[in-house]
Formats: C-alpha cells, sequence, structure tokens
C-alpha cells in the first residue's frame, strides 16, 4: 500500500486469487485503483496478486473473508469503509459444482447459488450507502455465458448467475440517480486455468465461432472500462464476452 492510495478510488475485487479474479485486480491497478483484492481460503493468492501489483508501482492490499457468511462479510466491509467508501466493486467470486439435475444433491445446489447470490448481497449491500454519498461508482458483476444460454449439467450454476444478471438490471435502477453504476459481463469459454481441462480443441473449434478461448486479461480490460469514467452512461446491461457464440 503507497501512500498516496488514501487519494485513489479505492476497488474491492472478489474472487481475486482466481486466474479472472487476478486479471481484473492487477489491470484495476495498472489503471491507478487502490486495489483490495479478497480471497476466501486461498490469502497467499490474493497477497501474490497485490505483491504485483504494489511491484508494479500500484496500491493495494488483500483481505480474507467468506462472502456467504453474512456476519463476516459486513463485518469486513465496515472495516474498509473505515479509511473510506469502496467506489469500484467487481463480485467476480463464484464457483462451479456441477451435476446433472436429477442426480444433483440439495448443497451443490445451495452451496453455488450462495456464493454468487447471497455472495453479491453480503458484499456489495454494506457498501452501497457509502458509495452513493461520493455521487461515483462501479459495481461490476461477473456473470456467465450459462446464465443466457443454459448449459448441461449447470442448472444451479445458469439459475445463480441469472439471478445475477437480475439483480445487476433492478439495482442499476435504483443507483442511477446517484451517479452509480450497475452492470455484469458473461464471459463464455475463457482460458483460465479450468477451462483447458474442461474444453480441448475441437470442442472450442465448434463451440466458438472465433476458434479459440479468451483470455483472462481481455475479460478485466472488459470490466476496467466498465469501471471507468468513460461508461458513465452504460448500466443495467449483461455484456457477453464469448468470441461470438451467441
Amino acid at each position: 500500500m503507497t501512500p498516496s492510495s488514501s487519494t485513489l478510488r479505492r476497488a474491492l475485487v472478489t474472487g481475486a486469487s482466481g486466474a479472472i479474479g487476478q486479471a481484473i485486480a492487477e489491470r484495476l491497478g495498472r489503471d491507478g485503483a487502490h486495489v483490495i483484492a479478497h480471497a476466501n481460503g486461498n490469502l497467499a493468492g490474493a497477497e501474490a496478486v497485490v505483491a504485483r501489483i504494489v511491484g508494479a508501482g500500484g496500491s493495494a492490499e488483500a483481505i480474507a473473508f467468506d462472502v456467504t457468511d453474512a456476519d463476516a462479510a459486513r463485518s469486513a466491509c465496515e472495516r474498509l469503509l473505515a479509511a473510506g467508501a469502496i467506489q469500484i466493486v467487481v463480485n467476480n467470486a463464484g464457483i462451479h459444482d456441477d451435476a446433472v439435475f436429477p442426480g444433483m444433491r440439495a448443497e451443490q445446489w445451495h452451496r453455488v447459488i450462495d456464493v454468487s447470490v447471497n455472495g453479491f448481497f453480503n458484499v456489495t449491500q454494506p457498501l452501497v450507502m457509502a458509495m452513493m454519498r461520493t455521487r461515483w461508482g462501479r459495481i461490476v458483476n461477473v456473470s456467465s455465458i450459462a446464465s443466457l444460454t443454459g448449459n448441461r449439467g449447470q442448472v444451479n450454476y445458469s439459475a445463480a448467475k441469472g439471478a445475477l444478471n437480475s439483480a445487476t438490471k433492478s439495482l442499476a435502477l435504483e443507483l442511477a440517480s446517484r451517479g452509480v453504476t450497475v452492470n455484469a459481463i458473461a464471459p463464455g469459454i475463457i482460458d483460465a486455468g479450468m477451462a483447458e481441462s474442461v474444453f480441448d480443441r475441437a470442442t472450442i473449434d465448434k463451440l466458438v465461432p472465433m476458434k479459440r478461448a479468451g483470455r483472462a486479461d481481455e475479460v478485466a480490460s472488459l470490466v476496467a472500462f466498465l469501471a471507468s469514467d468513460e461508461a458513465a452512461y452504460i448500466s443495467g446491461q449483461v455484456i457477453s464476452i464469448n468470441g461470438a457464440m451467441i
């Protein structure tokens, strides 16, 4: 954390220890935000992101809590607010727990929805009032192509991300007059570690008109634009980034 960080817009990125979260956090850091890199169990991963941001001349800190734990999330957010408003929130935390619906266990259903939907509420709701008072804010929710098209074996994940899309649109309406935008992005097949093990070359060629997986830095570029001053008139949108899959 650099001495000038108090003058920077502060950005919280949940799930910042994963590949896409890392790319988003590092891009926001390069763009001049003070980045708060969140993790749940992998604090060391978030701290590594912070080290790279600071090493590149940026400003950052790491934090760890479970987004599904309402009390823990609220306490963490209140600690962050003690240093000033969080003006950029990127709700990137999310999990997969895939199974065909007839064989899906109740805990698979609830856990996936808990992280994406309740996690969004637990993190964003405590931060909104302070953001509104600054008359400038950016909330970006990381959804998925599965929320738009569905996907076999991902009824839980599709439901969670679809709910996040709807929450995005409603919250955008509530905050529009306060200078706060709320958008979602819906990535398709992104080479972020897990994608390579799920989609082989032939499958990607078949599914993706661009004949390649997207990159985490391309997702980060979209988030960075939506978090910028230039995107002030874009709100309530679910923006796909999927190589023309849909």
